[in-house]
């Protein structure tokens, strides 16, 4: 059967599987895997193990097709390396090289993407950022110094910028120390803020510091503010200007002192309902002139900046972020760092589809979930059918040739068969004080459903 057929029954019987294919090789071909360690690597070095094999093996977990990163290693014939020196690889990747990768994927597929999107921006002339920090959970303690601790041992955290309106990760700051303080991380942030873009952050990042990079490099900023910093002036008094989503909105002019005083606007959400932490006020801190942005229009970019969140628990529930048996801190942040370049990859085929069947214009939602759940029933066998290099042929495409292609395919998707069920919020309910005796005791399902009373 020729190349042609084969791939054309994968793209009928399952497009979206073909549509990932494709879209992980072109945000990441091995050639550019391995150009960029050699640009970005400090005192790694290449002899017999690629360091695209390294990407290649750690996707494999990522997306689930292999249960660990031994189990990926032993089942490719091709490794030419020890386990050992595959792990030692592993541990060693430095974190400036996943950053980079993170970063040049994202610009690889930013140019797929964007003609996918039909809807306007969040913010008329910015580009909008979500920044937020996400700390790996505690892996196995495998280590030797770790095997007698009783408590967590935490690999590592990360600072992740995320663009909402493309649906892509386009930056990642690894950090090996868990206990860093986020605020303190953000140098090589800043130094990425570009004209134009508007950056939702919460208050762990309301610094002076902070809030005038992001104004001096001519970016827009809506910062959550802190109890603390920075503590700005009144200039006026509050003035209410009407009702949002979650209460009512107030503003209020402020100035941030020091050698240049810089003029804020400050916007309150008096709240409806408290938070978790029982506040009834939120206050933020923005240099959008009010031209540009109403206060109501403040707090509404603020409250989608649960966006991120969404994103992290996809990364959790649908791709292997967190493979707890890496304890090496850089072995830990290149298994987050592959898994969020699996998630735009992912991300980019669900605009697809989305764009391909106008579902944006609808309610109804295509779940990553189900990409993912698809890919991984029908990957393995794809790749066995149709050899790597017998893949270059369709490859060899620009991005916007790309980006046509997949919404092409999109056409052939059941959007039915990816529909995310979102559910309403769960009504929290304080469960009551019960002793050790009642919280211990069991009953047979069973026997309760034909009628045994509880006792």
């Amino acid at each position: 059967m020729a190349l042609n057929a084969i791939v054309e029954r994968f793209t009928q019987r399952s497009p979206v599987t073909v549509m990932v294919r494709r879209t992980l090789e072109h945000a990441l071909s091995s050639q550019w895997i391995d150009e960029v360690f050699e640009a970005q690597r400090d005192k790694q070095y290449t002899r017999e193990l690629l360091f695209s094999s390294v990407v290649d093996l750690m996707g494999l977990v990522a997306m689930g097709l292999r249960p660990s990163l031994h189990a990926a290693a032993q089942s490719d014939p091709d490794l030419s390396v020890s386990l050992a020196a595959l792990y030692d690889k592993v541990n060693r990747t430095e974190p400036q090289v996943v950053r980079a990768l993170v970063q040049g994927s994202a610009e690889r597929l930013l140019p797929v993407v964007r003609p996918m999107k039909k809807q306007g921006p969040w913010a008329a002339g910015y580009q909008v950022r979500v920044l937020d920090g996400n700390h790996l959970p505690a892996s196995e303690k495998r280590l030797k110094p770790l095997r007698n601790f009783r408590g967590a041992a935490l690999p590592g955290q990360s600072l992740v910028v995320y663009a909402p309106e493309v649906g892509l990760v386009v930056d990642v700051l690894p950090a090996e120390d868990a206990h860093a303080q986020e605020r303190a991380l953000m140098g090589p942030v800043l130094e990425r803020v570009r004209e134009g873009e508007l950056w939702l952050a919460d208050r762990n990042f309301s610094t002076s510091r902070i809030l005038r990079a992001v104004h001096e490099k001519r970016a827009g900023f809506i910062i959550r503010e802190h109890g603390v910093s920075p503590n700005p002036t009144a200039l006026g008094e509050k003035r209410q200007m009407g009702r949002g989503q979650t209460g009512l909105v107030y503003e209020q002019a402020v100035r941030m002192e020091g050698e240049e005083p810089l003029e804020l606007r400050r916007v309150e959400v008096h709240l409806d309902e408290p938070t978790e932490d029982r506040e009834t006020v939120i206050r933020l801190l923005t240099n959008v002139r009010e031209e540009r942005l109403s206060a109501l229009e403040v707090a509404e970019l603020y409250r989608k900046r649960w966006k991120i969140e969404g994103m992290f628990g996809e990364l959790e529930a649908v791709l292997e972020s967190e493979v707890r048996s890496l304890g090496k801190p850089r072995a830990a942040l290149l298994a987050f760092g592959v898994a969020v370049l699996a998630y735009n990859a992912l991300s980019v085929v669900k605009s697809a589809v989305e764009a391909s069947h106008d579902l944006e214009e609808s309610n109804m939602q295509v779940s990553t979930y189900y990409i993912a759940a698809e890919v991984k029933f029908t990957y393995g066998g794809m790749m066995v059918m149709v050899e790597p290099e017998e893949w270059a042929e369709q490859e060899v495409q620009s991005a916007e040739q790309l980006s046509a292609a997949l919404l092409e395919m999109a056409k052939k998707v059941k959007p039915t068969t990816l529909r995310k069920h979102p559910r309403a919020a769960k009504k929290k309910v304080k469960k009551g004080y019960a002793p050790g005796e009642v919280a211990r005791k069991h009953v047979a399902t069973a026997r309760v459903l034909k009628g045994e009373k509880l006792s």
